[in-house]
C-alpha cells in the first residue's frame, strides 16, 4: 500500500508516520511526502480556508497511491476569546472518491501574532517578528508554536496527530459510517 502526504513539513510527516503505524489498515504502508501547494493563504484565516487547504493538499497528492493525506493549520473564529480566533489543524484523507476530515484541538495565539497573521504575515514569521523565537520556520519543527506556548506539554506533532486520528474515524469504523 502507498500513502502520500501533500507536505514535507517535519511535524506533519512525523505525525502521519506515527499514526499509520498504529492502524492495521496501513500495515506495511509506504509513506511518500511530496510538497503540494495548499491553494489557500500561507496562513489560513478561517476554518473554511483551513479545511479547503487540507483537501487541496490531499487531492493534489493523490496519484499512484491508495490514500493521500492533506494537513493544514489555520485560524478559525471562536467567540469569547481575546482575539476572536483560535488555531486548529485540519486533516483530509482522500481515497480517490471520498474525503474524510478531522480536526485537532485549538489554541489561541497571543494577540500580536493573530493581528500579524490577519494582516497577511505567515505564522512562523509573525512569531519571529514578535520576538518569541529566532527560529526561521518554527512551524516546520516537531514542537511548533504550541510547543513553545505550552512549554513542551503539547507539540505540533502531537497536535497534528489528533487531526489525523479524527480524520481516520470513518475509515476505522466503516460499518457505522455507511
Amino acid at each position: 500500500m502507498r500513502i502520500k502526504l501533500g507536505s514535507r513539513n517535519v511535524a506533519k510527516v512525523g505525525a502521519l508516520r506515527e499514526v499509520i503505524e498504529s492502524y492495521a489498515l496501513f500495515k506495511d504502508a509506504e509513506l511518500i511526502a511530496i510538497e503540494i501547494d495548499s491553494g489557500v493563504s500561507p496562513h489560513p484565516k478561517s476554518l473554511d480556508e483551513t479545511v479547503q487547504g487540507a483537501i487541496n493538499r490531499a487531492r493534489g497528492s493523490f496519484a499512484d497511491c491508495d490514500y493521500s493525506f492533506g494537513i493544514e493549520a489555520g485560524l478559525m473564529l471562536v467567540p469569547f476569546t481575546k482575539t476572536g480566533r483560535m488555531e486548529t489543524c485540519a486533516c483530509a484523507v482522500y481515497d480517490g472518491k471520498n474525503v474524510y476530515i478531522g480536526l485537532s484541538s485549538a489554541f489561541e495565539y497571543p494577540p500580536v501574532i493573530t493581528r500579524m497573521i490577519l494582516s497577511g504575515i505567515e505564522g512562523s514569521d509573525a512569531v519571529r517578528i514578535a520576538g518569541l523565537t529566532d527560529h526561521v520556520k518554527l512551524g516546520n519543527t516537531e514542537g511548533g508554536l504550541i510547543g513553545l506556548l505550552t512549554k513542551g506539554r503539547v507539540s505540533r506533532k502531537e497536535y497534528t496527530k489528533q487531526a489525523i486520528v479524527n480524520a481516520l474515524i470513518q475509515l476505522d469504523n466503516p460499518d457505522i459510517y455507511k
